[in-house]
């Protein structure tokens, strides 16, 4: 037995922020060439499905380069709403297939039930996180 067969496993928490570490770099390597962040395409993806989210929620950058709009709320003449203009839906249409491959080539040892269960998975542990209290609450 080696010492490395020895060590605790790493806790859940640490994987999955590995997971998300190494998920991010290989998204950006992706998305650089429309000169957007992994952060900036997650927003967009997000705003593509929920069409007028206020501006508080997605600004900055990605309005300067023409990828969403900002406009009047019609019932509230102080907010905004978010929407993606055809630029942003063109950046998105160019990216669907390699981030589909990363995602494929991420879960591309599991079969079909146990990706099916990691999704669900993720989606009650983030679902369990979100009803919790962070501090200072």
């Amino acid at each position: 037995m080696t010492h490395r067969d020895r060590s605790p496993a790493p806790s859940l928490l640490y994987v999955v922020k590995q997971l998300e570490l190494v998920t991010r770099a290989h998204l950006d390597a992706i998305v650089r060439e429309s000169g957007v962040t992994a952060l900036q395409y997650t927003a967009l993806t997000v705003l593509e499905r929920r069409e007028g989210m206020t501006s508080a929620d997605l600004v900055g950058g990605l309005e300067r380069r023409g990828l969403i709009r900002r406009d009047p709320d019609p019932t509230n003449r102080r907010r905004r709403l978010i929407s993606l203009t055809e630029d942003g839906r063109a950046l998105l249409r160019r990216q669907a297939e390699p981030v589909a491959e990363l995602e494929a080539h991420m879960v591309k040892d599991l079969d079909p039930d146990q990706r099916e269960s990691f999704t669900e998975a993720l989606q009650m542990c983030r679902a369990a996180l979100s009803d919790l209290p962070m501090d200072g609450d």
